[in-house]
């Protein structure tokens, strides 16, 4: 609980910002809304690829401190960091120089005012790939060392001045979509700075120094790439198949792009309980099998699971019932709000069921090494059933958005079949890495 709770915040914070960023940009119009919408869902699978990174860096963190090896923990911390930064600057370039082409490419013909939107906020926001980065890598570390609690407040803070820089530069300038990413830039890089300040202090169980002498140790980045290479497979394949539905989602019009990026939003908020206890179970999981204590990784992931089911009643049940007003809250169309009410109310359903063994399990599994496994399901599941489904509810039988989201939960009974079964025989117990 002293880990969940703070990252339960952190959550929560970054969600609730991020509705007050969009119901500021809402002002602009539903225009503006899609086009961030439309380029959130590209930088989305990028930024999964920096935190699978982060989460092989932190699995290795973890089970080295299980080990009660400090030195080599530290070590893994230091290579995660170069790593990140490195590839993220390489897409920070490659956003930047095919700006235009990818869009084009991604979201073929929309409308020109939406386009327009899109490319100011991808040229800004790619920028910011690097602080995102290290700010992600920096705050995986901490997690696995059991202290939630700095990238909680390194959030805070950062997500109160981007609050700050949307009100100046949307209201006081009217900059719309371009101050909204001045705004993001600009706090991304305040969380980096933030976070390898703190990284530095001889204080934390974890310390990093000497991070300008990049030297890459082989063998580390070797452990560190076992986990994170699955993982960003899986991640990124995941957010490239939820891209292929984006594109089938922007066919449907702009009300309809309008109220999934709304739907999104809001949903969000169900999520935040079970992406803490995910956070969490990495650090837990990860230093149980580091000393060689399957029953209590077990126990744990059970346990925590299990928590996780009871807090998301909670949160989805609110949801269900303020669909409405939560969705009025925002400066959109009507016809996108009577699109998103009928959507939200489904979607809260469904994740009580099946969000638990589709998301906390395979947490639990990579955190003792089982990255491989997740993958194989992972892909095979989006592309299957989320991407195939998406189409059949769409083109074939015209449910619109809320066929898109059906197939979502199709894909999510799926994977919890598969996840279940692998966990009770349990051969995740045979893949750790250190």
């Amino acid at each position: 609980a002293a880990i969940i709770w703070p990252i339960i915040i952190e959550q929560l914070l970054m969600v609730f910002m991020g509705m007050a960023d969009t119901f500021m940009v809402s002002s602009a119009g539903d225009e503006a809304v899609s086009g961030i919408s439309l380029v959130d869902s590209i930088n989305v699978l990028i930024i999964q690829l920096f935190s699978a990174l982060a989460t092989g860096g932190a699995v290795v963190v973890a089970q080295y401190l299980g080990k009660r090896d400090n030195e080599s923990a530290e070590e893994a911390a230091k290579q995660l960091i170069w790593m990140s930064s490195l590839i993220s600057a390489g897409f920070s370039v490659i956003s930047l120089a095919a700006n235009r082409p990818l869009l084009s490419l991604i979201f073929g013909s929309i409308e020109q005012s939406v386009m327009t939107n899109c490319r100011v906020y991808f040229y800004v926001t790619a920028i910011s790939f690097p602080f995102l980065a290290i700010y992600n890598s920096g705050a995986a570390i901490f997690r696995a060392t059991g202290n939630s609690r700095i990238s909680m407040a390194v959030s805070i803070i950062s997500n109160l001045f981007n609050i700050a820089g949307n009100a100046l530069l949307i209201y006081g300038f009217d900059m719309g979509v371009l101050g909204a990413a001045l705004s993001t830039l600009i706090s991304r890089i305040l969380s980096a700075v933030i976070m390898m300040l703190y990284i530095k202090r001889p204080d934390q169980p974890v310390t990093v120094n000497g991070l300008l002498k990049v030297r890459f140790n082989g063998a580390m980045i070797k452990r560190i790439l076992s986990i994170g290479i699955p993982n960003g497979l899986e991640g990124g394949m995941f957010q490239g198949g939820k891209l292929i539905v984006q594109s089938m989602i922007s066919t449907l019009g702009t009300p309809a792009i309008t109220a999934n990026s709304i739907c999104n939003i809001i949903a969000n908020i169900t999520n935040v309980p079970g992406n803490a206890v995910c956070f969490a179970m990495t650090s837990v999981v990860g230093k149980c099998v580091g000393a060689d204590e399957y029953d209590e990784a077990v126990y744990y992931t059970k346990k925590m699971s299990g928590m996780t089911y009871a807090m998301m009643a909670v949160f989805n049940a609110a949801v269900f019932i303020l669909a409405a007003p939560l969705t009025q809250l925002f400066d959109i169309s009507a016809e996108a709000i009577a699109i998103s009410i009928p959507v939200l109310r489904q979607y809260t359903v469904a994740t009580v069921v099946f969000w638990v063994p589709s998301f906390s399990i395979p947490y639990a599994m990579r955190a003792a090494g089982d990255a491989r496994f997740t993958m194989i399901v992972s892909i095979l599941s989006m592309f299957i059933l989320r991407v195939g489904f998406s189409y059949v509810l769409t083109a074939i039988v015209p449910l619109g958005i809320m066929g898109i989201w059906i197939a979502m939960e199709i894909d999510w009974v799926g994977r919890s079949i598969s996840y279940i079964i692998r966990f009770i025989q349990g051969g995740w117990k045979k893949k750790k890495v250190v």
